[in-house]
């Protein structure tokens, strides 16, 4: 079953149902079929937009992000969401490479839509809010099936470079009906998404599920912990989903003594490995977290770990979700007993289709029908996979992913650079943030300050390193590979130990 029909039938069942909710903006079902057919009938008929055509989105949570998705299902077109924390050079490489037709966007991002005008001059340009004529009825793509392209989310690769991953609209489907399978969701629930749409997690994990079955999604237009313990008191949410960064923020939160969390009857968290002592505050006020791993080429649902299970089993992703197959192999891709590490493989109907434009990576991460996750992991006595560290080179900073590659790359261009490399480093807020080593050329005046300002305007800032340590060499082995693991255990020597405010 493809989204086409999905907010059609709703519309029938539950008219008068709230879809979304979202400052003041409140639409029913009957109202978010409505915008999506106005939507669809003006790509089409206004812009253009046709089957493959690709629709990049650049804004915050705002109702226009499920209004477009359905839209663009409708069509057969392709939504390619951007992440607003970006630089905009690095907006500008993501759209050279997906060259969509129609770029939607926030007025506040006016320096992307400049980038784009010059690289891009035949991609059309327009500012939110859509000026949406009468709803029409607009009929969908009979063309349109299961395997058709409906999403192209980026994540950078190793090298830093950005890749697309490709859903379907078959992935989708069977991603919501593994999230509705591991959250036990019906049309009673009242989901809170503060996590952004821009990721699967903010955009699969609950929102789009949510709609399957007709719940009510509340949305913020981005995380702020006072509004978020609030909107769980005033619309008794039931069900959200926090990154690590974020159970700690809530925890910390002068508001959080005395915030009525009664209604809310599941967190889910995930996104990177999540320690039970960011878990445990939430469960010391009755209420349950689980723990859900998966990855943007997942959709990201691979394995949930069921509430039931959620205080015997702390720390632990679970098992594989409903549709979905998980192995744990060696280096030959052998499975490995219990307590064994390896890497993840997973396998399901939810899974990429490829990487957009990029048949080389495809064929690497695809093998054989399973998704090499890169991570590496263990499942114990009971079955229950447990993430242990990551085969890839990543830091996973505050849910975001954030790749050495690319910040050594900034540091290659200093002329007082010799050589560097960034490790992570464990961070009670953020999980871990990015730590430069850097070795001097002979004679260099090179201080912390000129490297960490070499950043500005040039990547994200949630990409920037929170520190820099300089050595006079860095620790290689025979074959010229920088061993990472001796910095790792530098840095947590060199640095005195993070505050939780800080960085």
């Amino acid at each position: 079953m493809t989204l086409v029909s999905w907010l059609d039938g709703r519309a029938d069942l539950t008219p008068d149902h709230m879809a979304v909710v979202c400052d003041d903006v409140r639409l029913s079902y009957r109202a978010l079929a409505r915008q999506v057919h106005a939507a669809a009938h003006h790509l089409k008929h206004a812009l253009g937009v046709g089957r493959g055509d690709r629709v990049a989105l650049l804004a915050m949570n705002r109702p226009e992000y499920l209004v477009l998705l359905f839209a663009c299902a409708r069509l057969g077109a392709i939504l390619t969401p951007l992440n607003w924390r970006l630089a905009p050079p690095e907006h500008r490489v993501i759209l050279a490479d997906a060259e969509p037709r129609v770029l939607i966007l926030e007025p506040e991002f006016a320096e992307t839509a400049a980038l784009a005008a010059a690289a891009l001059p035949d991609c059309r340009q327009v500012r939110l809010p859509l000026a949406l004529g009468d709803a029409v009825a607009m009929p969908h793509d009979p063309a349109v099936g299961d395997d058709t392209r409906l999403l192209i989310v980026y994540t950078s690769g190793t090298t830093g470079q950005p890749k697309g991953a490709v859903l379907t609209h078959g992935a989708l489907t069977w991603n919501a009906v593994n999230a509705i399978a591991a959250h036990d969701l019906t049309g009673a629930d009242r989901v809170l998404t503060t996590i952004p749409m821009f990721h699967v997690g903010g955009l699969n994990m609950q929102t789009v599920p949510a709609l399957r079955v007709g719940a009510t999604v509340y949305l913020h237009r981005r995380f702020d912990p006072a509004a978020t313990l609030a909107a769980i008191r005033d619309h008794r949410i039931t069900l959200t989903v926090l990154v690590p960064a974020q159970l700690a923020t809530l925890v910390d939160h002068p508001d959080w003594p005395a915030a009525d969390l009664t209604s809310l009857r599941l967190v889910t968290t995930g996104s990177s490995v999540v320690p039970p002592s960011l878990i445990e505050p939430w469960h010391a006020r009755g209420v349950t977290v689980i723990n859900i791993y998966g990855a943007t080429e997942t959709a990201p649902i691979a394995t949930a770990l069921a509430p039931s299970e959620a205080r015997r089993k702390i720390g632990s992703c679970g098992k594989a979700a409903l549709h979905c197959a998980v192995r744990v192999v060696d280096d030959a891709g052998r499975d490995v007993a219990a307590g064994v590490r390896g890497e993840v493989l997973v396998r399901g109907p939810n899974l990429l289709l490829e990487y957009w434009r990029r048949p080389e990576a495809t064929r690497e991460a695809l093998v054989d029908g399973w998704f090499r996750s890169g991570d590496v992991g263990h499942v114990d006595d009971d079955g229950f996979l447990y993430i242990d560290d990551r085969k890839k080179d990543v830091i996973i900073s505050g849910g975001e992913n954030v790749y050495p590659a690319e910040i050594e790359a900034v540091l290659a261009e200093l002329p007082e650079i010799a050589e560097a490399a960034v490790v992570p480093r464990p961070h009670p807020k953020w999980g871990e943030v990015p730590v430069a080593v850097v070795v001097r050329r002979a004679d260099a005046a090179l201080t912390a300050a000129r490297v960490l300002q070499a950043f500005d305007g040039r990547i994200a800032r949630f990409k920037h390193p929170h520190a820099v340590v300089f050595v006079e060499r860095l620790p290689r082995t025979a074959m010229g590979k920088v061993q990472k693991f001796k910095l790792r255990k530098l840095i947590d020597t060199s640095l005195s130990p993070p505050g939780r405010g800080s960085g």
